[in-house]
C-alpha cells in the first residue's frame, strides 16, 4: 500500500512525539486516556498493537469531532486540541481491520479531557454598590461581590478566593471594611462600626414634595434674602446639592474597595485573576436605642408621660412595642411617631428593670429596621421603713462571761435597694432594762456585755433597740437571758449497761437500748442539756446514738450487722454539755458509761462481689468465648451454686459451680436482631437452694462490619420520551461507622457510555442515562456500593429503557410477538396436549371393556335361555 509524503510526515511527527513519551502502546483493548485540553497538534497518544498478523489498517468511530484520528499502523493522535469547557469526555471505538473488514474489536476508547488553568474569574459587573448604615455591627453583609470561572468547577482552578485591595479614602491607615474570602460579602470591621460617619444631608419628613420640604426648610434655618430666587442662592444651591446626593448618592461615593477575585484559591503565583470596584455610601443611621431609662419610682406627674423616642430609618414606618419578659403588667406604649410613652407610677420594689422590645414595620408588618431592646431602669427611692425580722428577738449569754463577750447581732430587712444609701441602716439602744449593761455596734447591729454578768443580778434584760434609714425608723424588742455557767457535769444513771445480743439480720434503726443521765444546771439552757456520743468500740460505725429529751439518749443499729466481720462490741458512750464546762472543771468516769454487744450468727444468702454486672462484647465474638466470670460467696463459707435465667436467645451457658458463663456452641451473637439484653445470675447455696441471691447482667453487643449495603429496589424502568434519573437507595444493618455515608459507583470504577452515577445524600444515589438507545432494551448494571469503612460488594440493577404510555408504563407494540412463544410456554402448551390425548385414550379403553363386558353377559343369558 502506497503512503501519502504527507502522512509519512504526519507520521514520523507522531512517532517523535510518542519517542518523547516513551513510546506508549499496546494491544487492542477497552482503554482510558487523560488529556490536558490545549495540547499542542498533532500529538501521539496511543499506539494499538492488533494480534491478527494481516491487520492492514484501523477504523476509529464515536465522539471524534474530528479532532482525534488513528493512523493505519494503530496511532491515536490529535489532529485538533481539546477544549474542557467545550466536551469533558470523549467515548470512540476502535476495530482493527484487514482491507476494510473488520477482524478484531470493536473496543472502547474513554478519552478524559483534563482541565488546565486557562480562563480567569470574572466578576458579574465591574461596579457594585453597596450602603451601610453608621453603627452597622462589624462582620454583617451590606453588599456582595459576584464572580465565575469557566474552567472545571470541581478542580482547584475554579475556586476562587476574594481579597480587598484598596479601600479609597484610607487617611488613617484603617480598614473601616472587610471581605470574605469565600463568599464575596463585604461587611464593616470592628473599626468601620466604631468610625463610619454619615455626611451632613437634609431628611425631609414622612410624605411630600422634595422640593417643598426642602425650601420649607431652607425657609426655616436660612432665612434668605426674599429678592433672591432659591436657584441663584448659593446656600439653598449647596444644601440641593447635599441632598440630591442622598437620594442618588452614587455619583459621590464616601469610599471606593477595590476588590479582586483570584482563582487556585489565591494561593498560587500562577493563578488568574480579575478586578472590580464597589462604591460605599455612608449613611445616617436614625435607629438608635435610647436606653437605658432611668426613671425614679413612685413619680409623680400627668400619665401618660415622655420617657423616650425613637426614630427609624424608615420615614414611613409603623412602630409597635412589646414587653420582653411576660409580666402580668406592662406600663409602656408607643406611638406613631416614635414617643415611648410611661401609662403609670413604677415601684422598684416590684420589678426594679424592664426590657423593651421597639420595632419598625412597615404597613404590611415587615421590619424595617433590625428590633431594639430598650433597658428601662427604675431607681429606688426611700419609701420603705426598716423591719424587724423577729418580733422579738433572744439571744443568751453565759454569767461570768468577760467584758465585751458577743452576745448576738439583731437581725433586721429593709427593702429598698442595698447599693443605695435608702437601705444603709443605722442602730441605737433606746433603752435597758433592768440595767444598761449592753451596747450596740450603730452600723451591724451587733451586741456585747459592756461588764460580766450574773444570774444573782438578773435572769433576763429587755432592750429597745432603734433602727433607722435615711428616711424611716423602727424599734425592735430584744431578750438577753443569762444562764447558768456550766459548772455541773452530766451524771449517767448506771455506768454499765450491762451485755445485749442482736442477731445479724437486724433491721437498721432498731433501738438496742436507752441510756439516761442527769444534769444539775439550770434547766432549758445550754448547760444542763445533754448530748450522747459513742467514743469507743464503734470503729465501723454500725451503731449511732440518738439524742432525745430530759436527758434520755437512744442506741440504735445505723449499719448492716455483719457476723463474719465482727461477732461483739464494747461500746463506750459519753454525756456532754454544748456549753463549754467552767474552768477547772472537766468530765470524768461520772459521765461515761459501756454496753457490751454480742452478734449471733445467722445463715444467709450468698453475697455478690458486684452490686452492678454490665459487660460488652463485639458481636463476633466466637462460640465457647468467655462472657464473664461472675464471683459471689456464701458469708457461712458454704458452698454454693450458681444459675442462669431470661437467657431468650439461648446463646449462653453457666458453668454451675465456678459463675463463669460462655457463649455455646453454635451461638451467633447478632447485634442486628437485639443490641443488648439482659439475664438474672443466681447464686444459692448447694444444701439449701432457697437461701439465694441474684443479680441482672446487662449485656451490650458492639457493632461490627458484617453487612454490606445493599439495593432495596434491584430493578427500575425508563421512558425514552422523558428520561428521568433513578434514585437507587441503600440499606446497611450495621451502626455507625460500618454504615452510611456509603459510595455508590460503576463496577471498577469505570465510566460508563451511557451511564453516570452521582451521590444524592449518604444512602441513595442517581442513575442518569446519557444516550437514549435507538429501541427497547434492557441494561444490567453492575453497581459497586461501600459502607464507610470501605466494606461493600457489586450488586446487578436491571433498568429497562423502553417507550412508555401516557401514564408513564413501559408497553410492547401490538403484533410485535406474535407467534412467538417462549420456551416455557411451549412446553407447557405441548404437556397439555399429551395429557388430553391421554385422558380421552383412557376414556375410550375403558368404555370398549365396558361393552365387552356387556356382550359377554348377554351371549352367557342366550345360553340359559
Amino acid at each position: 500500500m502506497a503512503i501519502p509524503i504527507i502522512h509519512l510526515l504526519l507520521l514520523s511527527l507522531l512517532i517523535a512525539t510518542a519517542a518523547g513519551k516513551g513510546l506508549e502502546k499496546g494491544p487492542l483493548e477497552n482503554k482510558v486516556l487523560d488529556v490536558p485540553e490545549g495540547t499542542p497538534v498533532p500529538y501521539a497518544l496511543y499506539q494499538f498493537q492488533a494480534s491478527h498478523l494481516e491487520v492492514d489498517g484501523f477504523r476509529l468511530t464515536g465522539e471524534t469531532e474530528g479532532k482525534i484520528s488513528i493512523s493505519e499502523d494503530g496511532w491515536l493522535y490529535l489532529e485538533q486540541t481539546l477544549d474542557w469547557a467545550h466536551t469533558q469526555t470523549h467515548t470512540l471505538e476502535l476495530e482493527a481491520l484487514v482491507g476494510s473488514e473488520p477482524v478484531e474489536g470493536p473496543v472502547s476508547i474513554t478519552i478524559n479531557v483534563l482541565d488546565v488553568n486557562n480562563h480567569a474569574p470574572s466578576f458579574n459587573q465591574t461596579d457594585y454598590i453597596g450602603i451601610v448604615k453608621e453603627r452597622t455591627p462589624a462582620g454583617v453583609p451590606f453588599a456582595r461581590v459576584f464572580a465565575t470561572d469557566l474552567d472545571d468547577p470541581e478542580s482547584p482552578n475554579a475556586h476562587l478566593s476574594y481579597t480587598l485591595v484598596s479601600q479609597i479614602p484610607n487617611r488613617d491607615n484603617t480598614l473601616f471594611f472587610q471581605i470574605n474570602s469565600n463568599t464575596g460579602e463585604i461587611s464593616t470591621t470592628a473599626e468601620g462600626e466604631r468610625l463610619l460617619k454619615a455626611r451632613e444631608s437634609v431628611i425631609h419628613s414622612r410624605g411630600g414634595d422634595f422640593s417643598d420640604s426642602l425650601k420649607k426648610r431652607f425657609d426655616d434655618y436660612c432665612t434668605p434674602t426674599k429678592d433672591i430666587p432659591y436657584e441663584l442662592n448659593p446656600f439653598y444651591s449647596c444644601v440641593q446639592r447635599a441632598e440630591s446626593r442622598r437620594l442618588n448618592p452614587l455619583e459621590d461615593p464616601d469610599f471606593t474597595l477595590i476588590v479582586r477575585v483570584e482563582d487556585m484559591g489565591g494561593e498560587s503565583v500562577n493563578a488568574l485573576n480579575g478586578n472590580a470596584r464597589v462604591k460605599i455610601v455612608v449613611q445616617e443611621n436614625l435607629w438608635v436605642n435610647p436606653g437605658p431609662i432611668n426613671l425614679r419610682e413612685q413619680l409623680k406627674g400627668i400619665y401618660p408621660m415622655h420617657i423616650g423616642k425613637v426614630q427609624s430609618n424608615d420615614p414611613s414606618a409603623f412602630y409597635r412595642l412589646v414587653q420582653k419578659e411576660r409580666e402580668l403588667t406592662f406600663p409602656f406604649n408607643v406611638t406613631e411617631e416614635g414617643d415611648i410613652l410611661l401609662t403609670e407610677e413604677l415601684d422598684r420594689e416590684d420589678k426594679a428593670m424592664y426590657i423593651l422590645v421597639v420595632f419598625a414595620e412597615d404597613s404590611y408588618g415587615n421590619q424595617v429596621d433590625p428590633p431594639l431592646e430598650v433597658q428601662v431602669v427604675v431607681d429606688d427611692v426611700n419609701d420603705n421603713a426598716p423591719i424587724c425580722e423577729e418580733e422579738l428577738s433572744v439571744f443568751e449569754v453565759q454569767e461570768n462571761e468577760p467584758t465585751g463577750s458577743p452576745v448576738g447581732h439583731l437581725m433586721v430587712h429593709d427593702a429598698d435597694d442595698d447599693n443605695t444609701p435608702n437601705a444603709l441602716l443605722s442602730y441605737s439602744l433606746v433603752s435597758q432594762t433592768p440595767s444598761s449593761v449592753f451596747t450596740i455596734d450603730g452600723i451591724s447591729g451587733r451586741i456585747q456585755a459592756k461588764q460580766m454578768l450574773q444570774r444573782k443580778d438578773a435572769t433576763e434584760y429587755h432592750l429597745t433597740v432603734r433602727v433607722n434609714d435615711p428616711g424611716f425608723s423602727t424599734e425592735c424588742k430584744v431578750l438577753i437571758k443569762v444562764i447558768d455557767i456550766n459548772n455541773e457535769l452530766p451524771i449517767f444513771e448506771m455506768n454499765d449497761y450491762g451485755s445485749h445480743n442482736l442477731s445479724e439480720d437486724t433491721a437498721l434503726g432498731h433501738t438496742l437500748l436507752t441510756v439516761k443521765a442527769i444534769d444539775a444546771d439550770d434547766p432549758g439552757t445550754g448547760s444542763s442539756r445533754i448530748e450522747f456520743h459513742i467514743t469507743a468500740g464503734n470503729e465501723d460505725g454500725v451503731f449511732a446514738m440518738e439524742t432525745g429529751d430530759n436527758g434520755e439518749g437512744r442506741l440504735v443499729v445505723a449499719k448492716p450487722l455483719n457476723y463474719e466481720t465482727a461477732s461483739s462490741y464494747k461500746l463506750q458512750i459519753d454525756a456532754r454539755n454544748p456549753e463549754p464546762l467552767v474552768s477547772g472543771l472537766e468530765y470524768g468516769a461520772e459521765s461515761s458509761a459501756v454496753v457490751s454487744v454480742a452478734i449471733s450468727d445467722v445463715d444467709e444468702a450468698p453475697v455478690f462481689d458486684m452490686d452492678i454486672l454490665d459487660v460488652t462484647v463485639p458481636e463476633d465474638t466466637k462460640e465457647g468465648a468467655t462472657l464473664l466470670k461472675i464471683d459471689a460467696k456464701d458469708p457461712e463459707g458454704k458452698e454454693i451454686l450458681f444459675k442462669m435465667e431470661g437467657d431468650t436467645k439461648g446463646w449462653l451457658e453457666i458453668d454451675p459451680a465456678t459463675g463463669e458463663i460462655k457463649i455455646k456452641n453454635k451461638a451467633v451473637l447478632d447485634r442486628e436482631t437485639v443490641e443488648a439484653f439482659h439475664f438474672t445470675v443466681v447464686a444459692f447455696e448447694k444444701a439449701n437452694p432457697e437461701l439465694s441471691s441474684e443479680r441482672e447482667v446487662s449485656v451490650r453487643l458492639l457493632d461490627v462490619n458484617d453487612n454490606v449495603p445493599k439495593l432495596t429496589e434491584n430493578q427500575a424502568f425508563i421512558c425514552v420520551k422523558k428520561p428521568q434519573p433513578i434514585v437507587l437507595t441503600a440499606l446497611d444493618a450495621d451502626a455507625d461507622p460500618f454504615g452510611a455515608p456509603f459510595t455508590f459507583s460503576l463496577a471498577q470504577g469505570k465510566k460508563s457510555p451511557n451511564w453516570d452515577l452521582s451521590a444524592v445524600d449518604g444512602t441513595s444515589a442517581k442513575l442518569t442515562l446519557k444516550k437514549s438507545p435507538s429501541e427497547d432494551k434492557t441494561f444490567l448494571i453492575p453497581i459497586n456500593i461501600k459502607d464507610n469503612a470501605g466494606m461493600g460488594i457489586t450488586q446487578k440493577f436491571e433498568v429497562r429503557v423502553c417507550n412508555c404510555t401516557e401514564l408513564g408504563y413501559c408497553f410492547t407494540e401490538p403484533g410485535v410477538h406474535a407467534g412467538v412463544l417462549g420456551m416455557p410456554t411451549t412446553i407447557g402448551i405441548l404437556a397439555g396436549t399429551v395429557g388430553f390425548i391421554a385422558l380421552v385414550l383412557i376414556i375410550a379403553f375403558h368404555r370398549i371393556k365396558k361393552d365387552n363386558q356387556k356382550k359377554a353377559l348377554l351371549g352367557e343369558t342366550d345360553a340359559i335361555l
